[in-house]
C-alpha cells in the first residue's frame, strides 16, 4: 500500500501553525513541491496558501484530512524566495502564511480564475508580439560622457563586481551627481548574463515613470517589468509571473517588489535608501531596505544603496568600513550647488509692511524676501517650485466666537478643508486619517456664528494666493489630490519638464529623484512644522527632505553657471538642521545627529520595538499593555540592557473610532530584543484570537525597528 502523500500549508491568518492536507497526485496532475500555490479547504469555506512541507505522515489521523482542492498553474516559489518571506517572518514577529500570501498579487489568489489564466497570459504576449509598443527612453549615458569622478565610482563598483559575492555598497553623492547614471552602467556590466536578473528598488510610485524611462534607455533589449500598488491588478499579475519565473530581467519596483521571487537575481540598488516609505506601515511592518540587504547577502550577490542623504545607520556603516563608502562629490555637469537662503520669519524686515510697493492685496503667503527672490526668477525665465508638506486649502476650520474647531468625530485629529474640485464638486471637510467626508457648515455647530474662519495654509490656498500674487504666471499644484483628480502625476510631471508652468506648488512629491530641467528657485514654507516633534527622527527626516528639495535647483547649469537657489522660511535659523544645510554639509550633520543619539541610547546605538494596541477604550488598550509589562517584569526580562517604558497614547489617539496605544521596548542587544518579542508574541497568542486578546478584546501588533514613535 503506497504511503499518503501529506503537504503542510500556510494561510493568511495570524496563525502561527501550518495545516496538514492530503495530495492527490493523479487529481492534481503532479507530485506536491515545496512553494506551490493551492486551494484547500478552511473552515466552512477555502483559501489559497502555500506548500511549506511534504512528507508521508501526519501528527493527526490521516483519514481525517481533508484534500488539496486545486493548484495554481505557477512553478513552486523558488527557494531563496521562501528563506525571504521565512526569514521576514521571524524576524518581524509576523506568522509565515500572513506574510507570504500577501505579497502574491490578487490575481493568482483567485482559484475561479486559475483555469483561465494560462490563456490570458499567452494572449496577453501575443497581443504583445503584434502590437510591439514603442516604449519612451530618455537620459541615456554612455561610460565615455560620465566625467572623471562618476567614472572612478564605476571603476571602484565593477572592480568588486568580479568577486561576484555579496558587499553593501553605499553611493552617497551630492544632488545632481548622476548618480543614476553610475548605477545604471555598473547593471549593464551586473547583466551580461542573458538570464540574470537585477531588482530596483525606488521608494514612491510616482518616481518610477521617468526612472522606467531611464532604464529602458540602458537595457533596450532586456525585458522590464514594474511593480507597485499603481498598476492594474491584471498587470500586476503578469509581471510578477514574468519575474518569479525568469522571463524579466529587470525588475523596477516600490516596496513591495523586494519579496518577488526572483529565481536568478544578480544584483539589487535601493535608490534614496534614507527614505521612510520603505518601511511598510501596515500588516507586516517590514523595512523593504533591510529585507534587500538580507536577501543580497542569503543568495551572495551584491547591493547597492544610493543616496544624497543617507541613513544615519547606512552612514555609520559605511564609516565603520561594514559597506564599501562611494562618494560623488560634484554635480555632473560642473555645476554649483544651489545657494541656501535662511528667512527669518520673526524678522519684521523680511515682511511686508504697510507703504510696500507691490505688496499683496490680501495676507501674503510668503515672505517679501522671498515674493522679490520669485519676481526676479520668473524675470529670468526660470521655474519656481514652492513646497509646503499640507495638502488641502487649509488644516483647520474654526469659529471666532467660540472655541469650535471642525474637529473629526472619529479621530483624534482636525478635517482639513478641501476646495471644490479637489475630492467632491463642492467644497469639503476631509479627515486625512479615516477618510470621513463631510460638507461645511454654513454656521458654527455650537453657536451658530455665520462668520468661520480657516487656520493656516495647505497646497490648494497657496496655489490660489501664488496666482493672485502674479496674475500671469502659470501655477500648477502637484500633491496626490491632483494626481488623483485631473491628471495623473507623470502627466503633472510632463508639463512641468515641458515647461508649460512657471511656479508649481507641491508637497514632498515633488521633493525626491526629479531631474528638472529649468528650477531656479526653491521656497520651503513653514520647515519648522517637522523641527519639533515627539519622533526623534524629525530633524533627520527635515534635512533629508530639503537637501532632496534644494537639489531640484540648478540641476541643467553647466560648469560656470550661475546656480540655483532655495529660500527657507523659519522661525528657527540657528537650529543644526539649518546650519549644516547652509554649508551643504551632509556628513556634519549626520556626525551631530550620532554624537545626540549616542548620548540618548537612540537607535542606532541600540535597538526598539513597539507593541500596538487598539481597542473601544483607551484605558482598555493601556490596561491590556500595561499587564504585558506586568508580565515581562514578572519574567525577570527587564533589566538595564532592555528597558520597557509605561504604556503610552499613540499620537494619532483616535482613528476611526478606534482607541490607540503603544508600548515602546528597547534594548542594547538586537539577540536579547528578539527573545523578548518572540516571548511576548507566545504569551499573547497563548490568550489570544488571532490577534485578537480572549478577555479584553484588543487588538494588538508587534512592530520591529518602527520609524516613527
Amino acid at each position: 500500500m503506497a504511503l499518503p502523500i501529506v503537504v503542510q500549508v500556510v494561510v493568511d491568518k495570524p496563525l502561527a501553525q501550518g495545516f496538514d492536507y492530503l495530495w492527490d497526485s493523479e487529481r492534481l496532475g503532479c507530485p506536491p513541491e515545496v512553494g506551490h500555490l493551492v486551494q484547500v479547504p478552511f473552515g466552512r469555506s477555502s483559501l489559497v496558501g502555500v506548500i511549506i512541507k511534504v512528507s508521508t505522515h501526519s501528527d493527526f489521523e490521516i483519514d481525517k484530512l481533508k484534500l488539496v482542492s486545486q493548484l495554481a498553474p505557477l512553478p513552486a516559489v523558488d527557494p531563496a524566495a521562501l528563506r525571504l518571506v521565512n526569514f521576514a517572518s521571524q524576524y518581524y514577529i509576523h506568522a509565515l502564511g500572513e506574510t507570504i500570501i500577501p505579497t502574491i498579487p490578487k490575481m493568482w489568489k483567485k482559484p475561479e480564475n486559475w483555469e483561465k489564466i494560462p490563456k490570458k497570459l499567452i494572449a496577453a504576449e501575443q497581443k504583445k508580439k503584434k502590437t510591439p509598443q514603442q516604449e519612451k527612453t530618455e537620459g541615456l549615458i554612455h561610460e565615455s560622457a560620465l566625467n572623471e569622478e562618476q567614472k572612478q565610482a564605476l571603476e571602484k563598483l565593477c572592480n568588486s563586481e568580479k568577486k561576484k559575492e555579496f558587499r553593501v555598497t553605499l553611493l552617497q553623492g551630492q544632488t545632481g551627481s548622476g548618480k543614476t547614471a553610475v548605477f545604471l552602467n555598473w547593471l549593464t556590466k551586473a547583466l551580461y548574463d542573458k538570464s540574470a536578473q537585477a531588482l530596483i528598488l525606488v521608494p514612491e510610485i510616482n518616481l518610477t515613470p521617468q526612472l522606467e524611462r531611464r532604464v529602458r534607455a540602458y537595457f533596450p533589449e532586456k525585458k522590464m517589468v514594474v511593480l507597485h500598488s499603481g498598476v492594474t491588478e491584471k498587470e500586476r499579475g503578469i509581471a510578477w509571473h514574468e519575474a518569479m519565473t525568469g522571463k524579466a530581467q529587470i525588475i523596477l519596483g516600490t516596496r513591495l517588489a523586494v519579496l518577488t521571487p526572483l529565481p536568478n537575481l544578480c544584483a539589487i540598488v535601493v535608490d534614496e535608501e534614507h527614505d521612510p516609505s520603505y518601511k511598510q506601515q501596515d500588516g507586516i511592518r517590514y523595512s523593504a531596505r533591510d529585507l534587500a540587504i538580507w536577501r543580497a547577502h542569503d543568495v551572495n550577490i551584491p547591493i547597492l544603496l544610493s543616496s544624497a542623504t543617507p541613513s544615519l545607520e547606512t552612514w555609520m556603516a559605511a564609516k565603520a568600513g561594514r559597506y564599501e563608502h562611494i562618494r560623488l562629490d560634484q554635480r555632473a555637469h560642473g555645476a554649483q550647488l544651489p545657494r541656501v537662503h535662511l528667512i527669518n520669519t520673526r524678522d519684521p524686515r523680511n515682511q511686508y509692511s504697510p507703504g510696500d510697493i507691490g505688496k499683496p492685496q490680501g495676507k501674503s503667503v510668503v515672505t517679501k524676501t522671498l515674493a522679490n527672490a520669485i519676481s526676479k526668477n520668473l524675470e529670468a525665465k526660470k521655474q519656481s517650485l514652492i513646497l509646503i508638506n499640507r495638502r488641502g486649502y487649509a488644516p483647520v476650520l474654526s469659529c471666532g466666537a467660540c472655541t469650535w474647531l471642525s474637529k473629526c468625530q472619529q479621530c483624534s485629529s482636525y478635517m482639513v478643508l478641501h476646495k471644490a474640485g479637489a475630492l467632491a464638486k463642492k467644497s469639503v471637510l476631509s479627515c486625512h486619517h479615516c477618510g470621513l467626508v463631510k460638507s461645511i457648515p454654513s454656521h458654527c455647530p455650537d453657536c451658530g456664528n455665520a462668520d468661520l474662519k480657516t487656520l493656516g495654509q495647505g497646497t490648494q490656498k497657496i496655489e490660489d494666493s501664488i496666482g493672485d500674487m502674479w496674475d500671469g504666471a502659470r501655477v500648477l499644484r502637484v500633491d496626490t489630490d491632483s494626481s488623483r483628480s485631473s491628471k495623473g502625476a507623470e502627466e503633472l510631471f510632463q508639463e512641468i519638464h515641458q515647461g508649460n508652468v512657471d511656479i508649481v506648488v507641491g508637497t514632498q512629491m515633488i521633493a525626491k529623484g526629479h531631474d528638472y530641467q529649468n528650477i531656479g528657485l526653491v521656497g520651503v514654507l513653514d520647515a519648522d512644522g517637522r523641527l519639533f516633534s515627539q519622533d526623534f527622527r524629525a530633524a533627520e527626516r527635515l534635512f533629508a527632505q530639503l537637501v532632496q528639495v534644494a537639489g531640484r535647483a540648478g540641476r541643467a547649469d553647466k560648469e560656470g553657471q550661475a546656480s540655483g537657489d532655495i529660500y527657507i522660511e523659519t522661525q528657527y535659523p540657528e537650529s543644526a538642521v539649518f546650519q549644516y544645510l547652509l554649508r551643504h554639509d551632509v556628513d556634519g550633520f549626520l556626525s551631530h545627529t550620532a554624537n545626540e543619539r549616542q548620548e540618548a541610547r537612540l537607535p542606532p546605538f541600540s535597538y526598539q520595538a513597539l507593541v500596538h494596541a487598539e481597542a473601544k477604550s483607551l484605558d482598555k488598550a493601556i490596561q491590556f499593555l500595561g499587564a504585558l509589562k506586568g508580565y515581562l517584569k514578572a519574567q525577570g526580562h527587564i533589566s538595564p540592557n532592555l528597558r520597557v517604558y509605561d504604556a503610552v497614547p499613540k499620537a494619532v489617539m483616535r482613528v476611526a473610532g478606534t482607541e490607540r496605544a503603544q508600548l515602546l521596548i528597547e534594548s542594547d542587544s538586537r539577540k536579547q530584543l528578539q527573545e523578548v518579542l518572540e516571548a511576548i508574541d507566545r504569551e499573547l497568542r497563548e490568550n489570544s484570537q488571532g490577534r485578537v486578546s480572549k478577555t479584553s478584546r484588543v487588538r494588538w501588533l508587534i512592530e520591529r525597528d518602527p520609524i516613527a514613535i
